[in-house]
C-alpha cells in the first residue's frame, strides 16, 4: 500500500464524493426536485460528509483528524435518515432507496474501521513530525 498524500487518494474519501455525486443526481427531477428546503438539506449533509473528511486530513494531526472522521461519520447517518425520509414520502424508489441505504453504512462503517486504524498507529500526525522550531514553511522567500 503506497503513503497517502493527499484527502482526494483516501477511500473513504473517494466513497463520499461518490455518495455525494449520487444525492445530486436523485435530487435534480421529479418530486424531490420540488422541495428545495429537503433538497438543500440533503445536499448539505452529503456534502459534510467529504468535506470533514477533507478537512481534517488537511489539519495534519490525527487527534483532530479523528474529531472530523466523527463529525464525517455522523453526517453520513444524516443522510441515512434522509434516504429513509426520502423514500417514505415517494421522492425515491425503494431500490435506489436500498443501494443509497447500504451505501451509507458501508462507508459508515469504512469510516469507523479508518478511525481505528489511526487510533491503533501511534502516529501523532505530520504536523508532529517536524523538528523543534521548524515550520513547513521555511522554504518559503519573504
Amino acid at each position: 500500500m503506497s503513503k497517502v498524500q493527499k484527502f482526494e487518494d483516501l477511500e473513504i474519501f473517494q466513497s463520499a464524493r461518490n455518495l455525494c455525486k449520487e444525492v445530486y443526481a436523485i435530487t435534480k427531477d421529479g418530486e424531490f426536485h420540488k422541495d428545495t428546503r429537503f433538497v438543500q438539506q440533503i445536499h448539505a449533509s452529503a456534502g459534510s460528509v467529504m468535506d470533514n473528511i477533507a478537512e481534517g486530513f488537511e489539519r495534519e494531526g490525527n487527534k483532530e483528524f479523528i474529531n472530523f472522521l466523527y463529525i464525517s461519520k455522523g453526517s453520513c447517518g444524516e443522510v441515512r435518515s434522509q434516504i429513509i425520509r426520502a423514500s417514505d414520502v415517494g421522492f425515491i424508489d425503494n431500490d435506489t432507496a436500498t443501494r443509497l441505504y447500504n451505501d451509507c453504512i458501508g462507508l459508515s462503517k469504512a469510516i469507523s474501521a479508518f478511525i481505528k486504524t489511526l487510533k491503533d498507529s501511534g502516529f501523532a500526525g505530520s504536523k508532529f513530525n517536524r523538528p523543534s522550531g521548524s515550520s513547513k514553511f521555511n522554504d518559503l522567500e519573504p
